[in-house]
């Protein structure tokens, strides 16, 4: 069963009906809102505090940010302050970002393990009102902590999450952190591997893979259109195999087909360089990485990532109607 459904914002929506989606799903049901933030398009901040002004319940998760380029006394300020505004309704997610966007930004992603760990380490120091000292490879503060001018002086329940992918990186979320983002893209047998490196993680820090929360990101195109649906969906993975190499290495897909789509869409890709690759994304593969189709054939796939390991599923809508997919998977 279905139990936990939680929503997947990204940027291809105007900010204001972003309000509405999260307001519905919380109407319908929904358990979260998740805003994405991943190439230079929408912040995830600014949303997040949007969607919590406008919802009650539901709770409110950065799906993902990156660990790099904000300072970890901001970080956890910004944190706390999405915390004073929802109490107990915010998750802290977070992502090692990859290339080549962080190289092009200026940043090097040296030593990525060490670099989440130092920053999980200090955040949820931070967040628990401690007054910190730390002195590592990337995060180095003197007797620094939050100050709390208006508001509770408590620690804060602040889940702490990364989107993980590879198997380290997956190893290390299941020891240092409460839960993991499973990543999109993938088909529903990945998450066996990555189980099996999350349960390894978490027994370092005397856990059990239960004390782990799973939720799946998945792409999810629902038409009562079956062709409509998957069209959409092939658009989207025209780009994100292209762009985020990543994805397209856990996917399994061939690198002759990604270097293919490569030559032709530029950066950032246009409207028409989408148009013109999207053909060289197999159908099959749509089937494969993605909930798309009728909303039954949508809610069966999501099953499978279930069956798979995951606790609960963040949809992703692309294209077509966003409250229907929400009505497709309402409680």
């Amino acid at each position: 069963m279905i139990d936990r459904v939680s929503l997947y914002l990204q940027d291809s929506h105007d900010l204001r009906d972003g309000l509405e989606y999260a307001a519905y799903a919380e109407k319908r049901g929904f358990e979260a809102v998740w805003q994405a933030e991943s190439r230079l398009v929408r912040d995830a901040i600014v949303p997040m505090a949007a969607y919590a002004a406008v919802t009650d319940r539901i709770k409110v998760g950065s799906g993902v940010i990156n660990n790099w380029t904000r300072n970890i006394g901001l970080l956890a300020a910004t944190f706390l302050t999405l915390d004073d505004l929802a109490p107990d309704r915010i998750i802290c997610g977070l992502g090692a970002w990859w290339d080549p966007l962080a190289r092009n930004v200026g940043i090097n992603r040296r030593k990525p393990l060490t670099a989440m760990r130092e920053t999980v380490d200090v955040l949820r120091r931070l967040l628990n009102l401690e007054r910190v000292t730390f002195h590592g490879e990337f995060i180095n503060v003197d007797e620094i902590e939050l100050d709390i001018v208006h508001g509770r002086r408590e620690p804060r329940n602040v889940p702490i999450m990364v989107g993980a992918t590879g198997p380290k990186m997956m190893e290390l979320t299941g020891e240092i952190c409460d839960g993991v983002v499973l990543n999109y893209c993938v088909p529903p047998d990945y998450n066996d591997h990555a189980l099996e490196q999350l349960e390894i993680g978490a027994k370092k820090a005397g856990k059990t893979l239960d004390d782990i929360d799973r939720p799946q990101l998945v792409v999810c195109s629902v038409d009562h259109d079956h062709d409509v649906a998957l069209d959409s969906t092939r658009e989207l993975l025209t780009q994100y195999l292209a762009q985020q190499p990543h994805i397209a290495k856990a996917s399994g897909v061939s690198q002759d087909v990604v270097a293919e789509i490569q030559s032709i869409l530029g950066w950032p890709a246009t409207l028409e360089q989408i148009q013109a690759a999207k053909h060289l994304v197999p159908e099959e593969l749509i089937y494969r990485i993605t909930a798309s189709g009728t909303p039954d054939e949508a809610r069966a796939k999501v099953q499978e990532y279930i069956n798979h390991g995951a606790t609960s599923t963040i949809l992703y809508p692309v294209g077509g109607d966003v409250k229907l997919l929400i009505d497709t998977f309402a409680k």
